[in-house]
Protein backbone atom coordinates (compact mmCIF):
# COMPACT_ATOMS: atom_id res chain seq x y z
CA UNK A 1 0.00 0.00 0.00
CA UNK A 2 0.99 3.24 -1.04
CA UNK A 3 2.55 5.27 1.92
CA UNK A 4 0.65 8.92 1.59
CA UNK A 5 0.98 10.89 5.13
CA UNK A 6 2.77 11.14 8.13
CA UNK A 7 1.98 11.16 12.08
CA UNK A 8 5.01 12.45 13.93
CA UNK A 9 5.60 12.18 17.61
CA UNK A 10 6.76 15.31 19.58
CA UNK A 11 9.54 15.04 22.10
CA UNK A 12 12.34 12.82 20.67
CA UNK A 13 11.10 12.85 17.53
CA UNK A 14 10.94 16.30 15.73
CA UNK A 15 11.93 18.50 18.97
CA UNK A 16 14.97 17.98 21.65
CA UNK A 17 13.12 18.15 24.57
CA UNK A 18 15.30 16.67 26.70
CA UNK A 19 17.12 18.98 28.64
CA UNK A 20 14.28 20.89 29.67
CA UNK A 21 11.85 18.08 31.33
CA UNK A 22 15.18 16.82 33.03
CA UNK A 23 15.88 20.00 34.58
CA UNK A 24 12.15 20.71 35.24
CA UNK A 25 11.89 17.85 36.99
CA UNK A 26 15.24 17.68 38.61
CA UNK A 27 14.65 21.30 40.36
CA UNK A 28 10.99 19.64 42.01
CA UNK A 29 13.26 16.57 43.34
CA UNK A 30 16.00 18.86 44.47
CA UNK A 31 13.60 21.10 46.27
CA UNK A 32 12.21 18.37 48.30
CA UNK A 33 15.77 16.86 49.26
CA UNK A 34 15.68 14.21 46.37
CA UNK A 35 19.18 14.19 44.03
CA UNK A 36 18.68 14.66 40.92
CA UNK A 37 19.42 12.62 37.95
CA UNK A 38 22.10 13.10 34.55
CA UNK A 39 19.85 14.38 32.00
CA UNK A 40 21.06 11.17 29.64
CA UNK A 41 18.79 9.43 32.44
CA UNK A 42 15.74 10.83 31.41
CA UNK A 43 15.89 9.15 27.84
CA UNK A 44 13.72 6.36 29.78
CA UNK A 45 11.60 8.40 32.01
CA UNK A 46 10.28 10.32 29.29
CA UNK A 47 8.14 9.47 26.50
CA UNK A 48 4.28 7.98 28.48
CA UNK A 49 3.22 10.87 29.74
CA UNK A 50 3.76 12.83 32.90
CA UNK A 51 2.29 10.67 35.36
CA UNK A 52 4.64 8.17 34.77
CA UNK A 53 7.61 10.83 34.34
CA UNK A 54 7.09 11.74 38.33
CA UNK A 55 6.76 7.42 39.07
CA UNK A 56 10.51 7.14 37.39
CA UNK A 57 12.02 10.01 37.94
CA UNK A 58 10.80 9.99 42.39
CA UNK A 59 11.14 7.19 45.02
CA UNK A 60 8.40 4.96 44.98
CA UNK A 61 7.83 6.60 48.61
CA UNK A 62 7.05 10.41 47.65
CA UNK A 63 4.28 9.39 44.75
CA UNK A 64 2.17 7.49 47.18
CA UNK A 65 -1.55 8.62 47.35
CA UNK A 66 -2.27 12.02 46.28
CA UNK A 67 1.12 13.36 46.38
CA UNK A 68 1.45 12.30 43.43
CA UNK A 69 -0.95 14.20 41.71
CA UNK A 70 0.68 17.32 43.37
CA UNK A 71 4.00 16.70 42.37
CA UNK A 72 2.82 16.44 38.85
CA UNK A 73 1.44 19.50 39.01
CA UNK A 74 4.76 21.41 40.65
CA UNK A 75 6.44 19.85 37.59
CA UNK A 76 4.06 20.95 35.28
CA UNK A 77 3.86 24.40 36.81
CA UNK A 78 8.12 24.22 36.49
CA UNK A 79 8.05 23.17 32.82
CA UNK A 80 5.76 25.86 32.31
CA UNK A 81 8.16 28.41 33.11
CA UNK A 82 11.52 27.00 31.38
CA UNK A 83 10.28 24.45 28.51
CA UNK A 84 11.58 26.62 25.85
CA UNK A 85 15.01 27.53 27.78
CA UNK A 86 16.81 24.89 25.73
CA UNK A 87 14.52 22.79 23.61
CA UNK A 88 15.08 23.24 19.64
CA UNK A 89 13.80 21.09 16.55
CA UNK A 90 16.67 18.45 15.83
CA UNK A 91 18.85 19.53 13.35
CA UNK A 92 17.45 18.38 9.51
CA UNK A 93 14.24 18.42 10.98
CA UNK A 94 13.29 21.86 9.40
CA UNK A 95 14.76 20.59 5.90
CA UNK A 96 12.61 17.52 6.23
CA UNK A 97 9.13 19.49 7.32
CA UNK A 98 10.44 21.51 4.19
CA UNK A 99 10.87 18.99 1.52
CA UNK A 100 7.46 17.10 2.66
CA UNK A 101 5.21 20.22 1.81
CA UNK A 102 7.44 20.24 -1.66
CA UNK A 103 5.91 16.95 -1.76
CA UNK A 104 2.06 17.65 -0.57
CA UNK A 105 2.92 15.34 1.96
CA UNK A 106 -0.18 15.98 4.76
CA UNK A 107 1.64 16.09 8.48
CA UNK A 108 0.14 15.99 11.54
CA UNK A 109 1.59 15.47 15.24
CA UNK A 110 0.11 12.84 17.85
CA UNK A 111 2.15 13.15 21.32
CA UNK A 112 2.58 11.46 24.88
CA UNK A 113 3.15 15.56 25.92
CA UNK A 114 0.02 17.24 27.67
CA UNK A 115 -1.96 18.75 25.19
CA UNK A 116 -1.50 22.01 26.05
CA UNK A 117 1.99 21.76 25.65
CA UNK A 118 2.07 20.16 22.85
CA UNK A 119 0.17 23.08 20.80
CA UNK A 120 2.40 25.47 22.89
CA UNK A 121 5.76 23.89 21.58
CA UNK A 122 4.35 23.44 18.14
CA UNK A 123 3.17 26.96 17.71
CA UNK A 124 6.67 28.25 19.24
CA UNK A 125 8.82 26.46 17.43
CA UNK A 126 7.53 24.61 14.38
CA UNK A 127 4.73 27.47 13.10
CA UNK A 128 6.61 27.31 9.68
CA UNK A 129 5.11 24.11 8.56
CA UNK A 130 1.17 22.93 8.56
CA UNK A 131 0.18 20.35 10.47
CA UNK A 132 -3.09 18.84 9.82
CA UNK A 133 -3.93 17.96 13.62
CA UNK A 134 -1.92 18.35 16.88
CA UNK A 135 -2.99 16.05 19.79
CA UNK A 136 -1.28 15.53 23.14
CA UNK A 137 -2.82 13.33 26.04
CA UNK A 138 -5.55 14.93 28.17
CA UNK A 139 -8.86 13.87 30.12
CA UNK A 140 -10.01 12.87 26.63
CA UNK A 141 -7.41 11.58 25.13
CA UNK A 142 -5.70 8.13 26.25
CA UNK A 143 -2.06 7.83 26.01
CA UNK A 144 0.36 6.21 23.27
CA UNK A 145 0.58 3.25 22.60
CA UNK A 146 -3.59 3.54 22.82
CA UNK A 147 -3.81 4.86 18.81
CA UNK A 148 -7.01 6.57 19.50
CA UNK A 149 -5.43 10.23 18.87
CA UNK A 150 -3.88 8.76 15.71
CA UNK A 151 -7.01 7.24 14.32
CA UNK A 152 -8.71 10.58 14.75
CA UNK A 153 -5.88 12.31 12.83
CA UNK A 154 -6.44 9.46 9.65
CA UNK A 155 -10.05 10.13 9.69
CA UNK A 156 -9.15 13.92 9.23
CA UNK A 157 -7.08 12.89 6.83
CA UNK A 158 -9.27 11.19 5.20
CA UNK A 159 -7.02 7.74 4.37
CA UNK A 160 -6.49 4.32 5.83
CA UNK A 161 -4.08 3.69 8.59
CA UNK A 162 -1.85 1.46 6.42
CA UNK A 163 -1.59 4.37 3.95
CA UNK A 164 0.28 6.35 6.41
CA UNK A 165 3.49 6.68 8.46
CA UNK A 166 3.75 6.93 11.92
CA UNK A 167 7.56 8.35 13.21
CA UNK A 168 8.54 8.23 16.35
CA UNK A 169 11.88 7.50 18.73
CA UNK A 170 10.26 5.14 21.65
CA UNK A 171 9.36 1.52 21.41
CA UNK A 172 5.38 3.29 22.86
CA UNK A 173 5.35 5.02 19.51
CA UNK A 174 5.87 1.79 17.72
CA UNK A 175 3.75 -0.43 19.69
CA UNK A 176 1.30 2.44 18.92
CA UNK A 177 1.41 2.69 15.15
CA UNK A 178 1.03 -1.17 15.03
CA UNK A 179 -1.81 -1.19 17.19
CA UNK A 180 -3.56 1.23 15.05
CA UNK A 181 -2.33 -0.13 11.44
CA UNK A 182 0.12 2.31 10.57
CA UNK A 183 3.28 2.13 9.57
CA UNK A 184 6.07 1.92 12.50
CA UNK A 185 8.92 4.18 10.93
CA UNK A 186 11.65 4.37 13.57
CA UNK A 187 13.78 7.63 13.77
CA UNK A 188 17.32 7.16 15.41
CA UNK A 189 18.29 10.64 16.60
CA UNK A 190 16.01 10.28 19.34
CA UNK A 191 15.34 8.86 23.18
CA UNK A 192 15.96 5.23 22.23
CA UNK A 193 19.02 2.94 20.88
CA UNK A 194 18.09 0.89 17.30
CA UNK A 195 17.98 -2.41 18.69
CA UNK A 196 15.00 -1.49 20.76
CA UNK A 197 13.02 -0.11 17.98
CA UNK A 198 13.20 -2.81 15.94
CA UNK A 199 12.67 -5.09 18.74
CA UNK A 200 9.17 -2.88 19.17
CA UNK A 201 8.15 -3.17 15.62
CA UNK A 202 9.68 -0.62 13.63
CA UNK A 203 9.86 -1.39 9.66
CA UNK A 204 12.05 1.39 8.61
CA UNK A 205 15.10 2.91 10.89
CA UNK A 206 15.90 6.67 9.28
CA UNK A 207 19.34 7.53 10.16
CA UNK A 208 18.46 11.16 10.10
CA UNK A 209 15.44 13.00 9.06
CA UNK A 210 15.30 13.30 5.47
CA UNK A 211 15.85 9.82 5.25
CA UNK A 212 12.15 9.80 6.16
CA UNK A 213 10.96 11.59 3.09
CA UNK A 214 12.32 8.49 1.06
CA UNK A 215 8.59 6.41 2.40
CA UNK A 216 7.22 8.83 0.23
CA UNK A 217 9.31 8.65 -3.51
Amino acid sequence: MKLKAIIFDLDGTLLDTLKDLALSVNTVLESKGYPGHPVDAYRYFVGDGLDLLVKRAFPEEACSGSNLDFLMEEVREEYGRRWADHTVPYAGVPEMLDLLEQMAVPKAIFSNKLHQFALLTVEKLLSSWRFLDIIGIGPHMPRKPDPTGALQIAKKMKLEPGEIVYAGDTDTDMKTAQAGGFYPAAVLWGFRPAEELKAAGAKFLAADPMAVTELFR
